[in-house]
């Protein structure tokens, strides 16, 4: 009998967090939650932005998607208008895919280049890809579907805004990193970026420093890419790793500057748990655009949006 009721509060409590998470594919509407409505009537007056998450495996799979208050700044977008054109937020849910040589990449000893198969980065963008052709079939104009992603979702962003210019009318990247706290751990505030990039390839090996600079090599070859990145210099994983960025002709790069405030106003985490709002100051730094205070620099994101819709 204390076993059922265990398993009884384990499902409980399991439930309540769930109620919180967004597992799967959609669109959103201005609450957090799946719009009711998944058809995209009037395409041609729409204004498509894809939501890309993080993700907290490297190149292996995870069941996570995003919590509610990940996506609450931008799904507070939607409804919004830009040159009489509406905004529609589509969250998807990568997280499940996996790199094809993912045991082998982050274990050192193990790991002799090259990778082999697809990592699981390059099959987020196919996903994306995939999903843009389906918008652009559906009649939504290119030019108004914009890529957006916060850490490795924002990485993929770069990359696929490089290699795709014409796919997509812009991209919103949001704390760009997938490699890692390569800030905190490697100390890059004391020792320098090059030491403190070499001293990330001495532990975690040749395989994912390689993979990751070639990836920077290739977005930087770019003659012009029209994306929107923000950052912030006390992010612990490419806060101070992110100047790269700056070569790229076309890239506008937002640094976020105050300490734990935008524009004043102290930043708050907010969340809902059984339909109850809870709210905590900021502690990570790398999810700063997830909390209240980012609605800040929400006409910011809208004009960047004007300026690429046609």
């Amino acid at each position: 009998m204390k076993k059922i009721t265990l398993l009884i509060i384990l499902t409980l409590i399991a439930t309540s967090a769930n109620a919180d998470k967004l597992l799967k594919d959609g669109f959103l509407d201005g609450n957090m939650n799946y719009s009711k409505n998944q058809d995209i009537n009037d395409p041609k007056n729409k204004i498509v932005i894809i939501y890309n998450h993080g993700q907290k495996t490297h190149d292996g799979p995870s069941n996570d998607c995003v919590w509610k208050n990940g996506i609450r700044n931008f799904s507070s977008l939607v409804g919004e208008k830009v040159k009489e054109k509406e905004i529609m937020v589509y969250l998807l849910c990568t997280g499940k895919l996996k790199g094809d040589d993912y045991k082998r990449l982050w274990n050192k000893k193990k790991f002799q280049a090259p990778y082999k198969g697809k990592p699981k980065l390059e099959k987020r963008l196919d996903a994306n890809l995939e999903l843009i052709n389906s918008f652009v079939e559906k009649g939504v104009p290119k030019k108004q579907i914009i890529l957006t992603g916060h850490s490795c979702g924002g990485w993929m962003t770069m990359m696929l805004m490089s290699r795709h210019p014409d796919k997509v009318g812009g991209g919103i990247s949001l704390m760009q990193a997938c490699y890692g706290k390569l800030s905190r751990q490697h100390k890059v505030k004391k020792v320098g970026v090059e030491k403190a990039l070499e001293k990330f390839r001495k532990k975690e090996g040749d395989g994912p420093a390689d993979m990751r600079q070639k990836q920077i090599n290739e977005v930087k070859k770019s003659k012009n890419l029209p994306v929107l990145v923000f950052t912030h210099p006390k992010d612990p994983f490419d806060g101070l790793l992110s100047d790269w960025v700056e070569e790229i002709p076309g890239v506008k790069r937002i640094i976020i500057s105050e300490n734990r405030k935008i524009n004043g106003k102290t930043c708050n985490r907010i969340g809902v748990n059984d339909g109850r709002e809870w709210r905590e100051p900021l502690k990570k730094f790398h999810r700063i655009d997830m909390n209240d205070c980012f609605q800040y620099y929400n006409p910011t994101i809208l004009e960047y949006i004007a300026s690429r819709v046609k």
